[in-house]
């Protein structure tokens, strides 16, 4: 298992300036986690982890997933002789340090405490509680994926009964931009595709670029992919409808490129459909 914490996560982790509202911290405030040699401790954060720090050497750990801290009892290599005398380095109800986990809307800490192996009832993972975690203000403005998810939610719940931005008919397929919506520094797609064909569809990608409006030469083309910084549903596979919201930091192009989506099937199918969308249409985008 990697290590982190004083080596990895400290000197990669973002620089930024926070402020937080709350009160300061003490350490007896802080909430418990118990620990055991041999035993991994799973730290499930709501939102992808932006920082950790483990305030000693007696604890390590790493970032398996995104949204999960794997934290130890750092091992400590040594001889048959010295196993006795390790195994009295820690007595149950010993601090063995702080736990601090920084997600992207706030900040969560923890006073670790050891227990011995004969205590069967030692956690083996938590999911990180509001009431443990104090709201972090950043700079600039950034939303977090669950706000993303929540802004997201508000928009899906709204029937898309107005007239759609842009459609494109091809193969039986249908895909619709039912309409754009901006909030603070993100874009929102609101997008449905529908298939009238008895075959099912599994899809391989939808992939976004900005590209030339027109192309003169093959060769001189210039495609930019485009990636979501987040998306509602991560369904790859439909049968007759499909709804999605797919956000977006802010971008600009010129009126000379297009924002082109394409919907592709797995495997050998032409299945295959393209939208144009102009920067006209991004520029009246709803707010909400």
């Amino acid at each position: 298992m990697k290590t982190l914490l004083h080596s990895l996560l400290l000197f990669t982790a973002p620089f930024f300036t926070a402020q937080t509202a709350t009160p300061e911290q003490i350490i007896s405030d802080l909430p418990e986690l118990e620990i055991t040699e041999g035993i991994n401790l799973h730290m499930i954060s709501p939102e992808p982890i932006q920082y950790v720090d483990l305030s000693t050497d007696k604890l390590t750990g790493d970032l398996p997933a995104s949204s999960i801290a794997r934290i130890k009892i750092t091992d400590n290599p040594v001889s048959e002789k010295d196993k006795k005398k390790q195994s009295i380095s820690f007595f149950s109800g010993d601090t063995v340090g702080i736990i601090t986990v920084v997600g992207q809307s706030f900040i969560a800490q923890y006073k670790v405490v050891y227990r011995s192996q004969d205590n069967l009832n030692t956690i083996t993972n938590i999911h990180i509680q509001p009431e443990a975690m104090q709201p972090i203000e950043f700079d600039k403005m950034s939303f977090s994926n669950r706000e993303l998810r929540q802004f997201a939610l508000d928009i899906i719940q709204n029937k898309a009964d107005k007239k759609p931005v842009r459609t494109e008919n091809n193969l039986n397929l249908r895909m619709q931009l039912n309409n754009v919506y901006v909030m603070a520094d993100y874009i929102f797609l609101d997008m449905n595709f529908k298939n009238t064909s008895n075959l099912s569809y599994d899809l391989e990608a939808l992939k976004f670029s900005i590209e030339d409006k027109k192309i003169h030469k093959a060769t001189n083309n210039q495609s930019i992919e485009m990636t979501p910084v987040f998306q509602l549903n991560p369904q790859k596979h439909f049968r007759k409808n499909f709804r999605n919201i797919y956000v977006f930091k802010k971008f600009t192009y010129p009126n000379s490129k297009v924002m082109m989506i394409r919907l592709i099937e797995e495997q050998l199918s032409g299945r295959t459909i393209e939208m144009k969308v102009n920067y006209s249409d991004i520029l009246k985008a709803d707010t909400f």
